[in-house]
């Protein structure tokens, strides 16, 4: 063989292997949908990023868990001033009144404030003495939890469902009704209009029923809010148990169905807002929201259709049994003010009293069924899937002092909610990445080492927060190669300050491909960096102040650990 002939196969040799290998490369993506595409890229991107950035290794130490058969609810609240005032009481006797968000802020969700500002003023008295409301803004849960642990009691309780005056009932705190509907509102499911001509298509109607049946079966996102906290969230939770035992919420039957439902939830929002955003960014075709908020809201009005669910929230008010007589002659004057024709006309305006035709289907419950039916939530919401998250901590210079102390003894003391089914790790950052803790089941063994290792954490350097969310991602991928259906959580707790490694331009394409949401607390922070941060996968970004960080932590890992 000649050399020409050898020149011309080796050629050929060359334009074959060429062929091949380029055809392999060109149609590696055929039959992937952009999805999976975007994970591959993603996973590979992750992984050079985690070589260079080349994390150091940490050596856990344990320390003793504690436990406590009777819990210290309320040294987990914060103090009360950190709920706002929405209108001052202007007498030296007066009622102070809890009320919830959607009726004691701004605009028009500030209907009882402007009563109380509009009472304040007409110069009512009681045995000889001028009288005046106070009216503070606080989640129905929360206001829960300060009035049956007494660790701060107003005279009355106004939140938007009578669910929470049950429970606050079967905690040992007596209650007297003064009105059973300050002002008239409904809890509804909101779907896209393609969604609800889908499920009237195929169920020949919209309701509970053929909602949870078309999630069941995995026709549709879902999303609602934290039954610890929202009204409307735990209004849905008992209403679905209901839905598969109208005689037992809490039967075998109950919960099963339950697990079905949950099993196609993307995920149970902290907030009305981060449920909101998913929804606008696509991951969800339905979600929860009251009436009022629902009409006063033009591009939900316009996009989605409301459909009533459950018991209505007619925001009653109630006088706690420490009130004084006067103070619940007040309560009752500021009530019979509240349903004048001219307070009713506002409420009008500002969205409340609409679909006042609507009547609840379920009879109701009692308020120890409710507090169970939150703890069966707790249990089985991830329907037999582990959570498999991460804690990122910022252990930088500038969260020296009050901010590390705040997010140690938070994690502390957040430990307990966290389901021992769960896998957890451990990173903190300052100008060097360190794995403090590798992925581990959260078992008793776990639970010594992070609380050691917590315990040790100190300050100092510069602040590389995305090289450290990379290492957390990829100890999360990792780890979900051996539990493909569990839960993926990033917990980033920091002050939002970033000076070294990369940026979020970096990382985004990685954080989107991988879908991980990142949920970020803030400790004296810059929330706007943290907010840019939660918002690529529609998790919560929570203002977690140094006096309500514990609170705070306490109500994200019920809703999600």
């Amino acid at each position: 063989m000649n050399k020409k002939t050898i020149g011309i196969l080796a050629a050929v040799i060359i334009l074959v292997c060429a062929a091949v290998f380029g055809g392999i490369y060109f149609t590696r993506n055929i039959g992937k949908s952009d999805k999976v595409i975007s994970g591959e890229n993603a996973e590979k991107q992750l992984s050079k990023m985690v070589d260079r950035i080349d994390p150091l290794t940490g050596t856990p130490v344990k320390s003793p868990i504690e436990y406590d058969s009777a819990e210290d609810e309320a040294s987990e609240l914060p103090d009360i001033d950190t709920c706002t005032v929405g209108v001052e009481a202007s007498t030296g006797l007066y009622a102070e009144i809890f009320s919830s968000p959607e009726k004691a802020g701004t605009g028009t969700d500030g209907w009882l404030c402007e009563m109380a500002e509009d009472f304040n003023k007409q110069g009512y008295e009681v045995n000889g003495q001028k009288v005046s409301v106070q009216v503070r803004n606080v989640n129905s849960g929360q206001a829960l939890d300060y009035i049956a642990t007494g660790k701060a009691v107003p005279a009355g309780f106004a939140p938007s469902s009578m669910l929470w005056v049950d429970m606050l009932n079967a905690r040992g705190t007596a209650t007297e009704t003064i009105s059973e509907c300050l002002v008239g509102n409904v809890a509804g499911i909101l779907l896209t209009s393609k969604t609800y001509d889908q499920i009237v298509e195929k169920y020949g109607s919209v309701d509970l029923k053929a909602i949870t049946e078309a999630t069941e079966a995995g026709e549709f996102a879902m999303g609602y809010t934290n039954p610890f906290a929202s009204s409307a969230g735990l209004n849905f939770l008992i209403c679905t148990l209901e839905r598969y035992d109208l005689e037992n919420p809490l039967s075998e039957a109950a919960v099963e169905g339950f697990q079905k439902f949950q099993k196609n939830v993307p995920f149970v929002a902290l907030t009305t807002m981060q449920m909101r955003e998913a929804a606008e960014n696509g991951s969800l075709d339905g979600f929860i929201m009251e009436y009022q908020s629902y009409v006063n809201d033009t591009m939900l009005s316009k996009n989605y259709k409301f459909t009533p669910y459950g018991y209505r929230h007619d925001n009653p008010l109630v006088s706690v049994e420490a009130a004084s007589p006067d103070e619940k002659e007040i309560l009752t004057r500021f009530a019979e003010y509240c349903g004048s024709e001219k307070a009713k006309a506002r409420a009008d305006e500002y969205g409340f009293n609409g679909m006042p035709d609507y009547k609840c289907e379920y009879e109701p419950v009692s308020g120890d069924v409710l507090t169970a039916a939150q703890k069966l939530y707790k249990t089985n919401k991830d329907n037999g899937r582990p959570v498999i998250g991460v804690f990122v901590t910022d252990v930088s210079g500038s969260m020296d002092g009050e901010p590390l102390t705040a997010l140690q003894d938070s994690l502390v003391n957040s430990m307990k909610y966290i389901n021992t089914e769960n896998y957890i790790g451990l990173v903190s950052y300052a100008d060097d990445v360190t794995i403090e803790l590798p992925i581990g089941q959260f078992d008793l063994e776990q639970q010594t080492y992070f609380k050691g290792t917590v315990e040790n954490l100190y300050a100092s350097g510069g602040t590389a927060t995305f090289d450290a969310i990379c290492v957390a991602l990829n100890m999360i991928h990792e780890k979900m190669k051996e539990y493909p259906d569990a839960k993926p959580m990033l917990f980033v707790l920091s002050d939002g300050e970033t000076n070294a490694g990369y940026n979020l331009n970096d990382i985004r394409d990685v954080l989107g491909g991988l879908r991980i949401p990142v949920y970020t607390i803030g400790y004296n922070a810059d929330l706007e960096a943290l907010q840019s941060i939660s918002s690529v996968n529609e998790a919560a970004s929570i203002d977690a102040s140094t006096d309500d960080v514990v609170y705070q932590l306490k109500t994200l890992f019920n809703a999600n650990m």
